[in-house]
Order: C-alpha cells, then sequence, then structure tokens
C-alpha cells in the first residue's frame, strides 16, 4: 500500500520544482523529502524522479503515477472533511488576471481543492482593469490582479518588473516605428508601455491586440512586435530586450481585492493559500 505522506512529498516536489522549496512547503527537512522519494521508488520499484544540477523532473514513470497520487490525496481530503466539523462550505467567486492564470494558478489552486473539498470555485479570468469593474458591480469576490506603483488597492503579494519581449528584439527596436502587441484597455501593461514610449518620444503603433495571453504570445513569436509582461511570466520563445535598447518600464504589483460582504472565511483561506505559494515561488526559474 502507498504511503500518502511519501505521496504528498511527491506531489510537493512536482509542485515546486525543487527539493528544497518541497521541504519549506511541507515544513519538513530537504533529508526527509528525500528519503520520502526514495522510499516511495523503492515500492514500486521505479524511478520517479531524475534529477541533475540544474533541476528536478519526474521520470515517464512518475508522471503516470501523477494523476493517482493527486487522486489518493483527494479521497484523502474528502473523508478528513467529512469527519470535521469546521469545514468549509459555500461558493466563492474569484477573479484572475490573464498572465497569473498562464503561470501560476495551477500550483495555488491545486492545494486549496484538496484541502477545502466543499468550497465550489467559480473562476473569472480577465484584464486586470475589467476584474475592478466586475467585482465592483457584486460579482466577483475576490480579485488576484495586478496595480500601478502608488496604487493602495488591495494586500499587496509581490512586486516585479515589466520588460520588453520579442522573437528577434534587436529587429523589432530597429524599426523606425515600434510595432507593440498588447491586451485591450483597460490593461495596465499597455498603459505603462506606451506611457513609457510617449515619455522617450518614441514613435509607436499597436499591430496586434488580444485579450488573450496565448493569443498576444502567438503574435510575438510569429515575429509580429514587442510585447511587455512581468519577468517572472515571460513566455518560453521570447527574448527580453537588451538594456538601452527601449525605455526602462515601471514595475508592477499583484495584489489580493476581497469584496465587502464576501464570505471572510473563505476570503481567508484562499488568501492564505496564496500568499504561501506565491511568497514561495519568489526568485524562483
Amino acid at each position: 500500500m502507498l504511503d500518502l505522506v511519501q505521496l504528498r512529498s511527491f506531489l510537493a516536489l512536482e509542485q515546486m520544482g525543487s527539493f528544497t522549496l518541497a521541504a519549506e512547503k511541507l515544513g519538513l527537512g530537504q533529508s526527509t523529502i528525500s528519503q520520502h522519494i526514495q522510499r516511495l521508488e523503492v515500492s514500486l520499484g521505479r524511478r520517479l524522479v531524475a534529477r541533475d544540477t540544474h533541476r528536478v523532473a519526474l521520470t515517464a514513470d512518475g508522471e503516470a503515477l501523477l494523476g493517482h497520487a493527486r487522486a489518493m490525496l483527494a479521497i484523502d481530503s474528502q473523508v478528513q472533511a467529512l469527519f470535521t466539523e469546521t469545514k468549509l462550505r459555500g461558493r466563492l467567486r474569484l477573479g484572475v488576471s490573464e498572465d497569473f492564470v498562464a503561470t501560476r494558478l495551477t500550483a495555488v489552486l491545486e492545494d486549496f481543492v484538496r484541502a477545502h473539498p466543499s468550497v465550489d470555485l467559480e473562476l473569472t479570468v480577465a484584464l486586470s482593469g475589467v476584474l475592478y469593474l466586475q467585482q465592483d458591480n457584486g460579482e466577483i469576490d475576490l480579485v488576484l490582479a495586478k496595480r500601478r506603483l502608488g496604487d493602495t488597492l488591495g494586500r499587496l503579494i509581490y512586486r516585479e518588473p515589466l520588460i520588453w519581449l520579442a522573437r528577434d528584439p534587436d529587429a523589432v527596436a530597429s524599426r523606425s516605428t515600434l510595432p507593440l502587441i498588447a491586451f485591450p484597455p483597460p490593461s495596465i501593461t499597455r498603459s505603462v508601455a506606451i506611457e513609457a514610449l510617449d515619455r522617450a518620444q518614441l514613435p509607436w503603433r499597436v499591430v496586434c491586440t488580444c485579450g488573450s495571453l496565448s493569443g498576444l504570445t502567438a503574435a510575438a513569436r510569429a515575429g509580429m512586435g514587442i510585447l511587455v509582461q512581468p519577468r517572472s511570466m515571460a513566455p518560453a520563445g521570447l527574448k527580453e530586450m537588451p538594456p538601452g535598447r527601449l525605455p526602462v518600464l515601471e514595475d508592477v504589483e499583484f495584489v489580493l481585492v476581497p469584496r465587502k460582504g464576501a464570505d471572510p472565511r473563505l476570503v481567508s483561506a484562499l488568501s492564505d493559500e496564496i500568499f504561501a505559494k506565491v511568497g514561495s515561488l519568489q526568485g524562483v526559474v
């Protein structure tokens, strides 16, 4: 029979991508996580994790185990919740900015859903400005989105720089009019980019507009122009513009904004999970 403690360490390692971060997530020593993985591999007679000096990745057998491990821990959580009087119930309407969804939302939701199986999540993905408008209309209970420097809305999670990205940065920067790929208004990254170009008196035009980050990324990978994103959320296949070619962009801040009147227990539970998970990911590539 598989050990649930070992499976929990296995899932934490897959989520965090390193033994150090998995240990921090579970509040265990790094050697303990390593022992759990080794014992799990011995019990199954298969190698589950490929290790090198740069990263930790699952083997094919590890990938095959992943879904079953999640299911077993989900059942364990459901049984625990069934006999716990303080379990959370209800519906929480969560609004998340497009770029955060593409990079980090899975890791946040996985542990929350496992710990609170009786909570129903209604997820809305949109631009930060749109999410705030929907929240003002009472349609969203908790917003996880960006704000500009100097704004006081919400509770700060972290701050990071915006960068210029393109398939071939030098070729794009050499054009007489900078081709800009951007979200439609109201978009914080769009506003920051345009204001920076106007201050530098650089000519520009928007060559592609899309409300989906995957659409913008496809346009940038096709060489249509330049895209602005938080550095840690830079899509694969794009390169950062070398310093000095374009104006430096201001940082953005990611925040949590609860709606007045939302269930404070549900908001607090998900907020705590977001702070724990996102905080542990800062500085990790």
